[in-house]
C-alpha cells in the first residue's frame, strides 16, 4: 500500500532552516508528481510546492517563493522541501503528497495520497 512518511520537522528560529523529507513506498515514485502543503493552526490546508515527476520542472506558492526548494531522490523514493529564511508564518503542519500522474499541479484535489505531516514551529 502506498505509505507517505515525512520527517525533519522541528523548532526553528526566525532566519533558519530546516529540511523535510518524504519517503515514499508502495507505488512507482519515479512516475508521479509529488507536492508539499501545510496546514497552520485553525487555518485550511495550503499547498507550498510541487514538482514533476522526473524533477524537470518545480512550482512554489507566492509565500515561500525564493525561500522554499524542493527536490526529489528518484532512486531513494525521497522527496525533500530545503526552507531557508524561515518566518514565524511558516509555522505549520507539513504534509507531502502524491499526485495522480507525472504533471505537477498546484490543485490539492489532484494528489490522492498524503502522509501524516511533520510539526514545523518557527519562533524565537
Amino acid at each position: 500500500q502506498v505509505q507517505l512518511v515525512e520527517s525533519g520537522g522541528g523548532l526553528a528560529q526566525p532566519g533558519g532552516s530546516l529540511r523535510l523529507s518524504c519517503a515514499a513506498s508502495g507505488f512507482t515514485f519515479s512516475s508521479y508528481a509529488m507536492s508539499w502543503a501545510r496546514q497552520a493552526p485553525g487555518k485550511g490546508l495550503e499547498w507550498v510546492s510541487a514538482i514533476y515527476s522526473d524533477g524537470s520542472d518545480t512550482y512554489y506558492a507566492d509565500s515561500v517563493k525564493g525561500r522554499f526548494t524542493i527536490s526529489r531522490d528518484n532512486a531513494k523514493n525521497t522527496v525533500y522541501l530545503q526552507m531557508n529564511s524561515l518566518k514565524p508564518e511558516d509555522t505549520a503542519l507539513y504534509f507531502c503528497a502524491k499526485g495522480g500522474g507525472r504533471k505537477a499541479t498546484m490543485r490539492l484535489n489532484e494528489y490522492d495520497y498524503w502522509g501524516q505531516g511533520t510539526q514545523v514551529t518557527v519562533s524565537s
